[in-house]
């Protein structure tokens, strides 16, 4: 592919990603006409996983924090967009993407809310945005011209590339000349190596296994240009919701205690807990890179949402001319009513069963 060709495919994400969100209206059809129930009563709440990890809802499943709810897994996401579309058009109930992701899916026409925090950034797990030890690229400036290696466009790391880039000094024209290529996580570090890409966005396991092969530096990441922050949610269609509150409250009780654990949960327990998880799920999955398990990710006690989690990406939006002022307020786009650590159950320093944290 020529680099017109791909530079224009890459730039018309956002008609591409408009043009999925307007199809949600009709897909909606495919999906199951009715909530479905276990023989005692538990409402299922179909999903989709990801090889090789472990969510926090899976976890809390495994902990028995669950008592209303049943978890069916429909098989695994490509990306965030791609899970929070097949929530949106009733192929499954929740799904969890990046903010700015949901923000534009909402401002498409999609009804869904937000109701937990569903990955971040901490001290211990974020995103970087590596270049080879040997490269000349130093600064912002020096990507012009040159490709970026993101899981999919329209999500987190489009985003906080274009942000780096735009608080760098670029303007909107050279930002738009920085090549962003669809690879595979799996295979970014492989196409940095061999210099298929100048930059390859690595996160979670592939950061941790790539810095441990070495010859790569970090030229940013999202921590250093946010510090700690939640970039993901939960989201629920809002119809669904309705009919199902009880199912919906139970789901974000038993993730956010679950989430706590995590924050609380000395790691070699963690990744016990973890291995032995994927093991009874019997998929034929490779364990061996959960050693590379970091944290949650998730700074906030039991992922309770902020605002500004999600008007950060509602004002990028429409600096950038994608969404009009005033179009979106993000307090319509989440709730917390539903998490114990918001809503009074348990204090936000207490554990998962409300006791306190030892310090």
């Amino acid at each position: 592919m020529s680099s017109t060709a791909l530079s224009r495919r890459v730039y018309r994400f956002t008609a591409a990603a408009l043009s999925l969100v307007a199809s949600v209206s009709v897909l909606s059809a495919c999906g199951s006409s009715g909530t479905t129930t276990t023989a005692d009563g538990k409402t299922v709440l179909r999903y989709q996983g990801s090889t090789g990890q472990v969510s926090a809802f899976e976890l809390a499943d495994d902990l028995g924090y669950f008592s209303k709810i049943s978890l069916k897994w429909e098989g695994d996401t490509t990306s965030g967009p791609a899970n929070i579309q097949a929530a949106a058009t009733n192929q499954i109930e929740f799904g969890s993407a990046f903010n700015g992701a949901v923000v534009k899916l909402v401002s498409g026409g999609a009804k869904v809310t937000s109701v937990l925090s569903s990955y971040g950034a901490d001290d211990k797990s974020f995103s970087g945005y590596f270049v080879r030890e040997d490269s000349d690229i130093k600064s912002a400036r020096d990507l012009i011209g040159k490709k970026v290696a993101v899981n999919t466009l329209g999500a987190h790391h489009e985003f906080i590339t274009r942000e780096w880039l735009h608080q760098q000094g670029l303007t909107e024209d050279e930002i738009k000349q920085v090549q962003l290529v669809v690879v595979p996580p799996a295979n970014t570090e492989d196409a940095l190596r061999k210099g298929q890409v100048e930059v390859g966005t690595l996160g979670s396991v592939f950061r941790e296994t790539a810095v441990e092969r070495g010859g790569i530096r970090p030229l940013y990441t999202d921590k250093a240009i946010f510090g700690e922050f939640d970039y993901g949610t939960f989201v629920f269609r809002d119809d669904f919701i309705a009919k199902n509150r009880d199912a919906v409250a139970d789901f974000v009780q038993g993730t956010a205690r679950a989430t706590r654990w995590l924050q609380v949960t000395p790691r070699e327990e963690v990744v016990a807990r973890f291995k032995t998880i994927i093991e009874k799920r019997g998929r034929a999955e490779n364990t061996e890179l959960l050693k590379y398990w970091r944290s949650s990710g998730l700074p906030v006690p039991g992922a309770v949402i902020a605002e500004k989690e999600l008007q950060i990406w509602i004002d990028w939006l429409v600096r950038n001319g994608e969404l009009k002022p005033g179009q979106l307020k993000a307090a319509d786009l989440f709730t917390n009513e539903f998490n114990p650590y918001a809503n009074g159950t348990y204090q936000p320093t207490s554990g998962p069963t409300g006791e306190a944290v030892a310090k």
